[in-house]
């Protein structure tokens, strides 16, 4: 990312820009603090690095060689859970993927505007548009489609396609293949977001003849005022370049049909799930319909659906009565040896001696204490 000039470049402008002399900044999912460093010499007074990964080991490094050390308090958590000792003037994030949409970001960005910007404070970025078209893209469904359409062994694999084909992923195409103008379906305003939910619907008119395969998305990101970067197919490659929507099968349009798309991501725990339903018409006749969502790439089993259904009544398993019995054991009196001892004593069957419970008791450890 830092290698990303364009995007990381903008970011710096739009910092030095809105940061002065005495700011005091918030940098959310700060990762090796480049953000945080650069507020820094833009002359923040204090920058509050929130990180959960162990990244933000190499950030505090990277800040004691660079000499902001003491400018900068480095917390490793979500940001959700943080609370701040102030009120900030800044708050700097580049927490997206290919689309803004990307587990917790949203939620992240308006939590943190609620309850930790100060009245009349700066967001970077300030907003981003979302656009998208649809496009002929035969290499990027051939990539998808053909492990299961052609595999070559003589073998029926199409039970496998129905998933790939509603899962999305990363694909670069460029301006020729657009089968219609782009369009705006959604602006993620960070002063005023609320929900992480998006939903559009869209009508393109078919402007040439051709074969769609699937819908090109990407975002237009507004960091200041002046300054911005867009991935694009119309530009330069970022980092995370744009997304691609499979269609469920290539369809054959000409100009004047129309692609009318209903558009959804819904965020669903820690992760969101995209449904895009395509209809094609031709002179008012249906040529697809086609109704996609991530949903449908999962691999379920009526047992998984089963034990998270709101009536299931759940008791533990093996391996839940032996991460409870280490929990139990989690009190602030006993060391992690002695856990894991009496783990191994416990359940004997489970585990060789003393070190192979003391691995599990680490993973416990790391996660919970």
């Amino acid at each position: 990312m830092i290698a990303d000039k364009i995007r990381t470049g903008a970011y710096a402008r739009a910092i030095r820009q809105t940061v002065k002399p005495g700011s005091v900044v918030l940098d959310v999912g700060t990762g090796t603090g480049i953000l945080a460093l650069i507020a820094c010499q833009a002359g923040a007074r204090r920058v509050y690095a929130i990180e959960p990964d162990n990244i933000i080991n190499v950030a505090k490094r990277l800040a004691r060689t660079n000499g902001y050390a003491d400018q900068i308090k480095f917390i490793q958590d979500v940001s959700t859970k943080v609370t701040l000792p102030e009120k900030v003037d800044v708050i700097v994030s580049d927490i997206r993927g290919i689309l803004p949409m990307l587990g917790q970001s949203l939620v992240s960005i308006a939590d943190a505007r609620q309850r930790l910007l100060a009245p009349g404070g700066a967001l970077i970025p300030s907003y981003d548009q979302l656009w998208g078209t649809a496009v002929e893209a035969p290499d990027l469904y051939r990539n998808i489609s053909d492990p299961w359409d052609n595999n070559g062994y003589d073998l029926d694999m199409r039970a496998a396609r129905r998933l790939v084909t509603n899962a999305w992923r990363k694909g670069r195409v460029s301006p020729e293949q657009f089968l219609s103008e782009p369009q705006c379906w959604g602006t993620l305003d960070y002063s005023t977001l609320e929900s992480p939910h998006v939903r559009a619907e869209l009508t393109w008119n078919v402007t040439r003849t051709g074969t769609a395969h699937g819908l090109s998305l990407w975002f237009d990101s507004c960091l200041a005022e002046g300054i911005s970067f867009s991935n694009a197919p119309t530009e330069f490659e970022l980092i995370y370049g744009s997304a691609f929507f499979p269609l469920t099968a290539p369809i054959l349009v000409a100009t004047g049909d129309t692609v009318s798309v209903s558009l959804a991501a819904n965020l669903v725990g820690a992760d969101y799930v995209w449904g895009w339903n395509t209809l094609v018409l031709s002179q008012g006749m249906i040529k697809a319909d086609f109704k996609q969502s991530t949903f449908f790439a999962n691999i379920l089993h009526p047992e998984q659906l089963r034990k998270i259904s709101a009536t299931h009544v759940p008791s533990l398993n093996d391996d839940g009565e032996v991460d409870r019995f280490i929990l139990n054991l989690m009190d602030a009196r006993n060391s992690l040896k002695e856990i894991a001892l009496r783990l191994s004593e416990r359940f004997p069957d489970r585990f060789a001696g003393s070190q192979d419970a003391l691995t599990k008791v680490s993973e416990l450890s790391l996660k919970y204490s």
